[in-house]
């Protein structure tokens, strides 16, 4: 009888110490949740109060009078109208440009076979390694001298030749799909630009959707760019306006920066809540591909 009972003893103690891990595994993501979170909420409480309010000791956590006027205020004080459409037309157009152009190599390097085509993959990942402060004079310099400067030329155009890391992406998805595709294709009499349009680019969703994603929070966070090649207020993106936003007022409004802050982080949060499947799915495919 001794036996069985140890048994059950040492079984009940082994899952104690389950239960155990599971309440601290809980703790450590609520807490990194919240961590993540509060800056968030703080932006959000801020927004909705007066001027006077935000200065109080204690703080108030929840405005009274909820101030929902700063949200309309900050569209009367500043363009935020304009602002948001220069970056919403801005991100879209180089997000597009990008996929395009990045696709099409990820498809040459994965699919197409010639002579020193590993060694042109190896340099366009090794221009990831030089930092854009060691490029950044000469790319002015040419720029300037196309007179491209003052517009959206510089920001927009380069987008067109593709990123790096988004065609190494997509070519580690492309390699794990099977070569079988290929001959298929070349019976049905179809081109290889037939394989690649209607073939390989529906099958890479998941990660287009994840490059997309990434390359749309990197152009809509865009300052320095914005900052180095536009002159004209009226061509400003939310970042470069965010960053003006105070020069009006002559001190910070704290409200209705916060607002102002509120108003363009509201579409990244909202494209990454519905596409986080997607998202999701395409980096673990792509990393787990080739």
């Amino acid at each position: 009888m001794r036996g069985p009972c140890r048994m059950k003893r040492k079984s009940f103690a082994y899952g104690e110490l389950k239960l155990v891990e599971k309440g601290l595994l809980y703790f450590v993501l609520y807490g990194g949740v919240i961590l993540f979170v509060f800056p968030l909420f703080w932006m959000l409480i801020t927004s909705l109060k007066t001027l006077g309010d935000i200065h109080k000791l204690p703080m108030t956590w929840i405005p009274s009078p909820i101030q929902w006027g700063n949200y309309k205020q900050i569209f009367i004080d500043a363009p935020m109208g304009k602002f948001l459409w220069n970056s919403i037309w801005y991100t879209c157009v180089s997000v597009v440009g990008i996929m395009i152009a990045s696709s099409m190599a990820a498809f040459a390097f994965a699919r197409l076979r010639a002579r020193g085509s590993t060694l042109l993959f190896a340099l366009a990942l090794s221009t990831m390694m030089i930092p854009s402060q060691v490029t950044l004079i000469p790319q002015y310099l040419l720029f300037n001298e196309i007179h491209w400067t003052g517009s959206y030329l510089p920001l927009v155009v380069p987008a067109f030749t593709g990123s790096a890391f988004i065609i190494f992406l997509l070519r580690q998805f492309y390699l794990g799909i099977s070569r079988e595709m290929d001959e298929a294709v070349k019976i049905d009499g179809g081109s290889r630009f037939t394989l690649y349009w209607r073939i390989l680019l529906p099958l890479s969703a998941p990660a287009l959707a994840t490059a997309a994603v990434l390359e749309l929070m990197s152009r809509w966070n865009d300052l320095f760019g914005p900052l180095i090649y536009l002159n004209d207020s009226a061509q400003y993106p939310l970042s470069l306006g965010l960053a003006n936003f105070t020069a009006a007022y002559g001190q910070t409004p704290w409200n209705l920066l916060m607002a102002a802050s509120i108003v363009a982080v509201a579409p990244l949060l909202l494209i990454f809540f519905f596409a986080q499947k997607v998202f999701i799915q395409g980096i673990v495919v792509s990393g787990s591909k080739g």
